[in-house]
């Protein structure tokens, strides 16, 4: 293979963990026709449950990724898990990615990863220690065009004696065959490189939460400047009842008097 060649494959490969995260070797088809852990398949709308079934029984490739522990308590990791707009932002802020998140109601986030990834996730169900998501997105690149595709994304979360240990399992299904085939083969040879982007979404979850419980990290601060909207700042502010203790009737930071 030519240098050109590794590009464009590097390049792929690229793009498909991109989609992966938008949601974050290859398999065959699960045993199963339908998800079992996400209950009836009359629960959901025909398109949605369409979409999970394609994605179920004929998914390009599947990977499953142990992310950064976080040492934090675990009402806490799970609220940036539930506001990701938030935890993006704050990344942002603390220069730890370039995520943009855009809540769009309570189940529903559209999103882009600042290099050519965009796409819009839907929460399926939520559980204590799990969360399922479908997603459809794409990536836009010099060397390929457009490659769209969807997936399916179970986080589970183990808590244990103060840390909180994710994992992620991913399946996925790109639309072009040609890119499908080929990512098929390129995960055999770099799938270390997918697993490193999948997990990249859990290490800045976990970092931006440990910022959270530091008292001396100015997130409280940063918290109360944020313009963001009222429901979803009270989301964390639940979770750190040491950034609630410090805020006016109006939301803004209480000035201490010497």
């Amino acid at each position: 293979m030519n240098h050109s060649s590794q590009f464009k494959c590097r390049v792929l490969l690229a793009a498909v963990t991109a989609l992966l995260t938008l949601a974050t070797g290859a398999s065959g088809a699960p045993a199963r026709p339908w998800p079992p852990l996400l209950g009836s398949r009359e629960a959901f709308p025909p398109d949605v449950s369409a979409a999970v079934e394609r994605v179920w029984i004929e998914p390009t490739l599947s990977r499953t990724v142990n992310g950064r522990a976080a040492r934090v308590p675990f009402d806490v990791y799970v609220a940036f898990v539930d506001t990701p707009e938030v935890t993006a932002a704050a990344a942002r802020f603390r220069k730890l990615g370039s995520y943009e998140i855009q809540a769009l109601d309570d189940d529903r986030y559209r999103g882009n990863d600042g290099d050519g990834a965009r796409g819009i996730a839907q929460v399926l169900r939520r559980e204590p220690r799990r969360l399922v998501l479908l997603s459809r997105g794409e990536h836009t690149g010099p060397i390929l065009g457009t490659i769209s595709g969807s997936a399916l994304t179970i986080l589970d979360f183990e808590p244990r004696e103060g840390v909180v240990n994710p994992r992620l399992t991913a399946y996925v299904y790109i639309d072009n065959r040609v890119a499908a085939a080929l990512a098929r083969v390129l995960i055999a040879t770099f799938g270390s490189l997918a697993d490193r982007r999948l997990g990249e979404g859990l290490r800045v979850t976990a970092e931006v939460a440990e910022w959270a419980v530091d008292r001396s990290g100015g997130f409280c601060e940063w918290l109360a400047r944020e313009p963001l909207p009222p429901a979803r700042r009270d989301r964390i502010l639940a979770a750190l009842p040491s950034c609630a203790a410090g805020l006016g009737p109006n939301g803004t930071r209480q000035i201490q008097s010497p």
